[in-house]
Order: structure tokens, then sequence, then C-alpha cells
């Protein structure tokens, strides 16, 4: 008999360059998330167009070079870094006579791979079958119509219904079996919350360090490795900080570029200790040549699940590649934005403490301004501050600001406003 396990399925790769695109996928973060699937690229096709083509996405020609590459090289698997539409998939295996799969297929798979806990494993296959639901497709011609006659009348319903029908009924129970675990889930959150201990939420891109530095802070020993998506179920841990009392650090999934919207809906619950938490650690690797574009795609999440108004700390991680010293970055009033440090050697973990200390001994407090436009510097300022929980204009150009800040940050910001902010002031606790 053979041994399967180790089984490595050879794929090719395609990616497609948009110059009418700025957002348009990495080919390198590709083999990244390929190699993080355990699948072996054995040919890499790229190509440019404008736009995509309605039936192959990469133009007839092009799709006839991939399918010649199949049959050259026994691939078994063909992987776009793009979303497919179902008919681009189904036209795409006629003709490679292999299995195509996108972008999302690929990391629903990897999610798979990853989950170790009962409610992560619930959640990947909520996912996969709500991707699927609208990927289904006639498998049965026998079955693909009701027929009449003596031993031909079918089960009233045709093969493809019976599949969707079933698929709701599995998406519908998985769902009220995420509802539970996510009121169990609240009972914990409650708890937390009546005993006022502090939450710190770790956030960022994916293979940032995130695992690294939540294992090196804690002494956990939650599975972190080189590769895509190393983490996948949440994991919390309390921490005694000197100063502080005790917090509470919470582990995350790390994100993507176009994260698939069914993992965001099927990750809310999980999500949901970065919505509630009091604070951010958002992890950089700062040795990533795009790490400033990986930022942005961390903070696009971020407000698509309604955690863009928590404070946040930048945590610009593998400084031991760069060879640059650890440090804390201060804003002009005195606050933490930014620590340097290396979760692998160790070095500016004492430094993140001291930070995380200072920022959680803030007393936060909600103010509500009436900003008028020649006041517009005040706005910049709050959203640099990650503190503006809510914001909207008016016909005249005033706009109205929900802050959420600590106490001191508040007070310096009316010294320094000269009485201009207190004028705005609409609601506010007596301090």
């Amino acid at each position: 008999m053979s041994d399967t396990s180790a089984f490595v399925e050879q794929a090719i790769l395609v990616h497609v360059n948009f110059s009418q695109h700025h957002n348009s996928e990495d080919l390198g973060e590709l083999r990244l998330l390929v190699s993080s699937a355990g699948v072996n690229a054995v040919q890499e096709v790229t190509t440019n167009r404008s736009a995509p083509d309605a039936k192959f996405f990469v133009g007839s020609g092009k799709a006839q070079d991939i399918a010649d590459l199949v049959e050259q090289t026994g691939a078994t698997l063909v992987i776009f870094n793009h979303a497919l539409s179902p008919a681009q998939t189904r036209n795409l295996e006629r003709l490679c006579l292999a299995r195509v799969i996108d972008r999302t297929t690929l990391i629903l798979d990897i999610f798979a791979q990853r989950a170790r806990t009962f409610e992560g494993k619930l959640q990947v296959e909520l996912a996969q079958l709500q991707h699927l639901a609208s990927r289904l497709v006639r498998g049965w011609d026998s079955l693909d119509r009701q027929k009449g006659g003596i031993g031909l009348r079918g089960p009233g319903e045709t093969q493809l219904e019976t599949d969707r029908r079933l698929l709701r009924e599995r998406v519908k129970a998985l769902q009220n079996r995420l509802a539970k675990l996510e009121k169990q889930r609240d009972q914990g959150r409650r708890a937390r919350l009546r005993a006022e201990v502090p939450v710190v939420s770790v956030v960022g891109y994916t293979n940032a360090g995130k695992s690294t530095l939540f294992n090196r802070i804690t002494r956990a020993d939650v599975y972190a490795a080189d590769q895509l998506f190393a983490t996948l179920d949440p994991t919390l841990r309390k921490l005694p900080l000197k100063g502080v009392g005790d917090i509470v650090l919470a582990d995350t999934v790390g994100f993507i570029r176009h994260l698939p919207h069914d993992l965001v809906a099927a990750f809310k619950s999980t999500l949901q200790e970065t919505r509630d938490a009091d604070l951010q650690l958002h992890v950089v690797d700062i040795s990533d040549a795009r790490r400033d574009d990986n930022m942005q795609q961390v903070a696009a999440v971020l407000q698509e699940i309604d955690a863009d108004a928590i404070p946040q700390l930048l945590v610009y991680n593998k400084i031991d590649l760069l060879g640059q010293a650890a440090r804390i970055e201060y804003n002009e009033f005195n606050l933490p934005v930014a620590v340097y440090l290396s979760a692998f050697t160790g070095e500016g973990i004492a430094l993140l403490q001291q930070a995380i200390t200072q920022l959680l001994s803030e007393r936060y407090i909600d103010v509500e301004l009436n900003l008028p436009p020649q006041q517009a510097m005040w706005r910049a300022r709050f959203h640099q501050q990650h503190c503006i929980a809510g914001e909207q204009f008016d016909a005249d150009g005033y706009c109205q600001l929900k802050l959420r800040l600590s106490e001191s940050f508040w007070q310096r910001c009316l010294k320094q406003s000269n009485g201009v902010l207190e004028n705005c002031v609409v609601s506010a606790p007596v301090i």
C-alpha cells in the first residue's frame, strides 16, 4: 500500500497584473499562501490585462497555455491569485482537465488545516459552505430533472435542489451551534467587565509575529511558525502588569488583503475580542517591504468589523532583521504610540509592557464635540490618536464628534486649544 500522507499536490500558479487596479494581489503573497497550504508550485504563469475575461478570466490564448502546462507537468491543481466566478472556474476546469481554485478557496483551505478548537472548526466549515453555496452546479444528469414513467419518477426535486436544501440545513445548524458558543463567550466577557479586567487584543497582518510576541509576553505555547495563518483559533491569557493589575491578552487570527467576506462573517464571534478590547497592539513586520500597505489592509479589516475606534499601540516587530535598537516612540502628549522590538530575541519586551502600563493607567472618558470647519485640525489630531468613536457632518460643515479618550489627553487638548474646544463641547463628564 502506498503512503498517501506524504502526498504533496502539484500546482500551477496564475497571476494577472491589471494596469488600472492599484489594489491587485501580490504574487509573492500567493507563493506564501501556497506554501502554507502544503502545495508544491511547479510553474508560475503571469500575464497583463486591462480587465478580466468573462469566460476564462485570463483570455482564451493564455487559458490554453495553462492547459498545455497542466498536461506537460502533470499538475493536478491550478491556483488563481484572484477571485473567480463559478462560471469561470467551470470553464477553466473543462479546458485544463484539472481542479481550478481561486484565492478565496485557497485561504479557506488553509483555515481548515489550521483549525484546532471545536469553535474554530465550526467557523471554518460555515465559511466553506457559504462560499460553496454560489458554486453548486448540476452533477448528475440522471437526477437533474423530474421524470415521469414507471421507475423514472424523481424524488420531487432535482439533485441540485436537494444539494442546496441540504447545504442550507447544515448552514443553519452550524449558525445555531455557533450562536450558543457566542453566548458562552459573552458570559466570559461580561465577567471580565464586572471585574474591570482590561483586555488587550493583538492584531496585525498575517505572519507579522503576533503569536511569537504573545508567547514571549505570556510564556504560552501557542503555535508559531514562519507561515501565513499559523494561528487561527483565538487564545486568551491572563497577564499581571505592575501598576495596572491583571489584564487579559488576546491573540487573534492574522488579517490579509481582501480577506474573504465569508470568513469575516463566520468569525464574527472570534473577532468580538478585538472589537471589545480596551487596547489594540497592532503588530507590524518592520522588515516587510510592503509594511505600509499591510497596515492599511489591517485598518480596513478593523473598520469592517467595527473595531477601528479602539485605542491602538503600534508594535514594530523583527527589528533584529534590520539591526535596529529597541525603543518607545512618544507623541506630543508624552503618550506611547509605537514600540520597536524583536519578539524572537526578546529585545524591547520590557518597553512594550511599560507602554501598555502607561496607556491602560489612563482613565478614559466620553466627550461629544461640535467642531466648526475652521477647527478641522483637531479632528485630524483625534483621528491620529484613534479616539473617535463616531462622527457625522451637517449641512454647514460642522462635524459632530463622539470621542473616547484618556482624561489626561483631553485635559492637554483643552489647555492647548486656549478655550476653543471648551466652546465646542456638547457633552462631557464632570472631572
